[in-house]
């Protein structure tokens, strides 16, 4: 069926979203077992296109549910199920997918208490077996889920990661957004501004002439990649990148196939300098790579450096060693290849009074990875982590939103 053709099935949202329709996430108090409509006349995900869930498992939920009404918490769920049919994998899949969300925690915390929850309904219902109930016919109190520290919620990486294992899909996020503000300092625009300046398409004040190629970097997600091979044997590419806020078909030829190779596949945010040409038959572009990144290629491209700012506090607590410590299994050799030569690293040293710029010596470049960013922010704070990126001809700075801070 169709609810088991997951390509299918992201095709369809794929369309409901470009006809402007609003696709909720799954939710085991709303959706059936089939997509449906609510009285918003919103599309609501429905739990039988979830990987690894099934469709005796939907059943079981669902006749509960018409049965006794909403499930209000997780223990509640996992006590009016049948967890033969709707085992611990099912439920694992169902928080990953979002679809317990409604439930009253963020899904680290439902995934974290899962097992507690599992244990005291199987002690439930062998207690229920066994005739120990209260004198009004329920059972006995007493198997509730222990109250332990709330973890932190998954970061957005780990969360849209459960969605597309499960959905086929980013249903909440995009894996984008993480990177958009340091993407304007980059790209020369977003994609969607392109299709609005494209020849034919409104008034946009970058309208190309037809046939005049010019150079442009962009950057997206890879949600398309097909593989070809010409009449001489040759090796091709063609992918779709996708930014949010539109998408584009590049043509990758043999050369840069060869070159890039490793580079090339889905769901993977690239980063493509390139020409763009008018594209007679779509009124848009479309546009052939010259040089493909990824995010950590791409910064160490492109950044000026990496700047940390400290202030005397801190900087009176040890955060030097803290620094040097966190930045040590991250550093490279100046010079290494395949544009892994690293990124200079700054300190930012502010007091009320001044403030002053103090660069780490050429033995301190390093890989630009999401590793080291997420350590540098936990160390110093979020906002005091950042990419300087040097002025490009063609990276118009349109794109994403706030670029970095001037230096």
């Amino acid at each position: 069926s169709d609810m088991d053709n997951t390509d299918k099935v992201v095709g369809l949202i794929e369309e409901c979203r470009q006809l402007g329709l609003d696709v909720l996430p799954p939710d085991v108090n709303v959706s059936e077992y089939a997509f449906g409509v609510d009285g918003e006349h919103r599309i609501v995900y429905g739990l039988g296109a979830i990987k690894g869930v099934g469709e005796a498992a939907v059943e079981a939920i669902l006749a509960e549910r018409r049965t006794g009404g909403p499930f209000p918490d997780l223990l509640d769920l996992c006590r009016r199920i049948d967890l033969r049919r709707a085992n611990r994998r099912v439920l694992e899949a169902l928080i990953r997918a979002g679809a317990l969300d409604g439930l009253g925690r963020h899904r680290a915390a439902l995934m974290a208490r899962l097992t507690a929850a599992l244990r005291s309904a199987e002690q439930h219902t062998r207690d229920h077996a066994a005739g120990q109930d209260d004198l009004f016919g329920g059972p006995i109190a007493g198997h509730g889920v222990p109250e332990a520290p709330e973890p932190p919620e998954w970061e957005d990486g780990e969360r849209l990661t459960g969605e597309k294992e499960t959905l086929g899909l980013y249903l909440t996020g995009h894996p984008i957004t993480r990177y958009e503000k340091e993407l304007t300092d980059i790209v020369t625009a977003r994609i969607g501004e392109l299709a609005a300046d494209a020849d034919g398409n409104g008034t946009g004040a970058a309208r190309m002439p037809p046939r005049e190629d010019r150079p442009a970097v962009i950057a997206g997600l890879v949600v398309a990649l097909r593989v070809t091979q010409t009449q001489r044997g040759a090796r091709i590419a063609f992918l779709t990148l996708d930014d949010r806020s539109g998408r584009l078909e590049i043509a990758v030829f043999s050369e840069a196939f060869q070159r890039y190779r490793p580079l090339l596949a889905k769901d993977r945010l690239l980063v493509v300098k390139g020409s763009l040409s008018a594209d007679e038959y779509t009124g848009g572009y479309r546009m052939s790579a010259d040089c493909i990144w990824d995010i950590e290629q791409a910064r160490a491209a492109f950044a000026r450096r990496l700047e940390v700012e400290i202030d005397s506090e801190q900087a009176a607590n040890g955060f030097v060693s803290s620094l040097a410590r966190i930045l040590t299994p991250f550093r490279v050799e100046r010079g290494a290849q395949n544009g892994a030569g690293g990124c200079p690293v700054w300190v930012e040293y502010r007091r009320p009074d001044a403030r002053a710029h103090v660069a780490l010596g050429a033995g301190w470049h390093v890989r630009p990875t999401d590793e080291l960013l997420q350590r540098l922010e936990e160390l110093a704070g979020r906002e005091r982590v950042r990419f300087v990126y040097r002025a490009r001809d063609g990276a118009a700075g349109r794109g994403f939103g706030a670029g970095a801070d001037p230096v």
